[in-house]
């Protein structure tokens, strides 16, 4: 087995998977640079990233899926589960090399975790839609701290600035140390050193959230029927692990 190095990045698989084909590596272990454990002994390829042979095997493979399934490749790469780059080569080849659509095979395994894996992206994209309480700072930025399950923010960025256009934002994931920040134009990245204190956190605030925290906080409460309070089937809908971003369920 010959471990394939890349750079994390989709055009970097996709290169890999390119360069696999090309050197004719009959038994590719591909591993992100940095997390992979090589041996010094061992037969390493290491991959640099070509959007040229990457857009090769992508248009090939567009050719070959439809959209809704291609969809689900890119949504498994940005799960980053551990060998999911193995199961995304062995899907593709799969794809490129039969004359059918692949896509319901799923007595096929590794099509099967394709499906399943883009189904979890799917329900933590939808909750991150849904649960991220913005906060504003004194100058005039809404930001939000997250830290979903899988890497879900390159997919709920259009949501977020289609839903808040006139308003430069910031939503920073603290489990993969990045963020997606909105400049009343345009969303791009940034990678920013998001620790602060307590002390310092209220100190950027803007004087008026924490009267809006509390409006929020005495709208929510007012309307909740205590009578019809149903917690498991409030649980099964907002998992506990979701409510330090809400606003409703901080200490009233």
């Amino acid at each position: 087995m010959q471990t394939v190095l890349y750079d994390a990045s989709f055009e970097g698989f996709f290169t890999a998977v390119f360069e696999i084909y090309e050197y004719r590596i009959s038994q590719p272990d591909i591993q992100r640079e940095g997390a992979a454990a090589v041996s010094l002994f061992g037969n390493t390829h290491t991959v640099h990233t070509d959007r040229n042979k990457a857009g090769r095997v992508i248009k090939k493979l567009q050719e070959k899926l439809y959209e809704d399934a291609f969809r689900q490749l890119y949504w498994s790469f940005l799960s980053a589960q551990p060998g999911i780059e193995n199961t995304l080569f062995r899907y593709t080849r799969y794809a490129l090399s039969s004359s059918q659509q692949i896509t319901t095979d799923y007595s096929n395994a590794d099509v099967l975790t394709i499906q399943q894996t883009a189904k979890k992206m799917g329900r933590e994209k939808h909750r991150m839609e849904a649960f991220i309480r913005f906060q504003q700072t004194k100058d005039g930025l809404y930001y939000a701290v997250v830290s979903p399950d899988f890497n879900v923010l390159p997919l709920i960025s259009r949501h977020f600035e289609e839903r808040y256009a006139d308003q430069r934002w910031l939503i920073y994931d603290t489990t993969r140390k990045y963020g997606i920040f909105y400049d009343l134009n345009t969303v791009s990245e940034v990678s920013i050193d998001f620790t602060t204190s307590p002390q310092d956190t209220a100190a950027i605030y803007d004087e008026k959230e924490a009267l809006y925290q509390s409006l929020w906080q005495t709208y929510f409460n007012s309307t909740n029927i205590t009578a019809r309070k149903n917690m498991p089937l409030h649980i099964r809908h907002m998992p506990r692990r979701y409510w330090k971003y809400l606003t409703e369920k901080k200490p009233y």
